[in-house]
């Protein structure tokens, strides 16, 4: 076996929209592309990458537990992406993994601008008028008359490093007023950006449009769910592009279909990769994307190019920049010992 095995799981991108990442990548080791269900258990995931000891991981499989106790041998995952909740950081400590992960701000414009360029498809019914289009009904249009953001009061949920760029974007571009919620950012940091700090209800009662973009935590799992959006204007157009689990999905669904919701537009999906039947598609004014927030050029370049140098660290002895979990019998000052 060469001394370093490098896997990428699940990733549909890292290598293949910029393919200098992966010749990179080729001069450490050998390289595999990997493809694996969201679910599939850690024992099995182990097999599957066994002889492996790096990963370049995207927002699935989970790394679990199970995984790690029978993948003692692995050095690195380093995430293709920002959150990192798909991974048991404290067994990874235990077992001497190191987690790193792409500092937040290399995402910050692609995801903020995504998440407010879905809003605007639902709030303009652009999907439904395209497809109008290509079935030669040009005299439909008059079923599409939508909403404009300009002027309206827009609720953003989490004003960390995406949601402020959102609270910004809708702020300085739509002269909205803006209303945020974060238990975690001060009066000044918010206002610094340009919106009020409000509570959790006081967000939901007041605005036209709520934009999630906070990280996924036990506290705030199905945050949006059926009491929720009761409180919520009628009509109200939400988008994600955090995380699925933010939202009851059944909950949604039902908003939609009553007319609560006027539009939903997502990103992401509590179980990915999504599917064909899902609930959201049976339900008219909904946008869903397959998770390409970060999807840009520009993003993708230094998403990959962060995974690459995470590799040429370890491989060095030195810690990746914006490691996660950072405790590793494999990494001394010489370079990764022998597995």
């Amino acid at each position: 076996m060469s001394k370093y095995n490098i896997a990428i799981v699940n990733s549909s991108s890292f290598g293949k929209v910029f393919p200098e990442h992966m010749e990179s990548l080729q001069k450490i080791g050998p390289v595999e592309h990997f493809t694996v269900d969201g679910e599939i258990p850690g024992r099995e995931l182990a097999e599957i990458l066994q002889g492996y000891n790096i990963v370049i991981a995207s927002v699935t499989p989970f790394f679990t537990q199970e995984f790690f106790d029978h993948k003692d041998e692995l050095i690195l995952i380093s995430r293709h992406g920002i959150g990192y909740n798909n991974v048991d950081v404290e067994a990874a400590r235990k077992h001497d993994t190191i987690v790193s992960i792409i500092p937040a701000l290399v995402e910050r414009d692609a995801v903020a601008e995504n998440n407010v360029t879905n809003l605007m498809t639902i709030l303009r019914r652009t999907v439904e008028a395209q497809q109008s289009v290509r079935e030669d009904d040009w005299e439909a249009r008059a079923h599409f008359v939508g909403r404009t953001l300009f002027n309206k009061t827009v609720g953003v949920i989490g004003v960390g490093n995406t949601g402020s760029r959102v609270v910004e974007i809708v702020r300085n571009g739509f002269q909205c007023e803006v209303l945020a919620y974060d238990p975690y950012k001060s009066e000044l940091h918010i206002q610094s950006y340009g919106a009020k700090k409000v509570s959790f209800d006081e967000l939901l009662e007041a605005s036209d449009v709520i934009c999630l973009c906070a990280n996924l935590t036990e506290d705030n799992y199905h945050m949006i769910s059926e009491k929720e959006i009761e409180k919520m204007k009628d009509h109200v157009y939400i988008s994600n592009s955090a995380r699925g689990a933010l939202v009851n999905e059944e909950a949604i669904v039902s908003g939609l279909k009553s007319g609560k919701i006027a539009g939903f537009a997502t990103d992401v999906l509590e179980e990915e990769p999504g599917r064909k039947d899902h609930p959201y598609l049976s339900v008219e004014n909904v946008v869903m994307t397959p998770h390409t927030s970060a999807y840009t050029m520009e993003c993708l370049e230094e998403m990959g190019k962060k995974c690459v140098r995470d590799v040429e660290d370890v491989v060095r002895g030195q810690l990746p920049e914006r490691s996660v979990q950072a405790e590793s019998r494999y990494v001394t000052e010489q370079g990764v010992s022998a597995c």
